[in-house]
């Protein structure tokens, strides 16, 4: 067991934890933030996407003791309703609801790197470098491109898709 320090979601945490724990775990099982959902346990999913400094991470991958002295959000950030979460439920971008968390956390981060000028492959194949003006325009490929480790089983794609379309405006 091992002393750690986290900000989640706004409130700053003092907490005991295995080493060998998971951000994703130590959010479910400890502190009862049940929004970050566990889908495959191996990285491959994204139902365990939150943030760790304003940057998605998967959860299920990501030791809590790494991050110690860190800002982690969750779905469960915020009493209000986002752009994003209003664009999800406009263009109905969940079936089941399971990846939704994930979805919605990584469409948060999508349109912070997006806004900032990150590249990826589908903006600028092969570049290691931001554009000084950013992608020229998001597109439905760079949409899919950068939401590709979210994966939805109940096939909504193009609900989330337009979603983000309507949040990135």
């Amino acid at each position: 067991m091992t002393e750690l320090e986290l900000t989640i979601n706004g409130t700053p945490l003092q907490l005991c934890v295995d080493v060998r724990s998971t951000l994703l775990d130590l959010l479910r099982e400890q502190l009862g933030l049940t929004g970050t959902k566990k889908g495959c346990d191996h990285g491959l999913c994204g139902a365990c996407t939150v943030t760790v400094e304003g940057e998605r991470v998967l959860s299920c991958l990501t030791l809590a003791v790494s991050i110690d002295g860190s800002t982690v959000e969750t779905i469960e950030s915020g009493d209000e309703l986002d752009g994003v979460q209003r664009a999800f439920i406009a263009h109905d971008g969940f079936q089941c609801g399971y990846c939704t968390p994930g979805q919605i956390t990584s469409a948060r981060a999508l349109l912070r790197e997006y806004v900032r000028g990150d590249l990826s492959a589908a903006s600028f194949a092969g570049a290691r470098c931001h554009l000084p003006e950013g992608p020229k325009e998001l597109s439905d490929e760079e949409i899919r491109e950068r939401m590709a480790g979210n994966i939805c089983r109940c096939g909504a794609y193009a609900n989330i898709l337009a979603a983000i379309k309507e949040a990135a405006r």
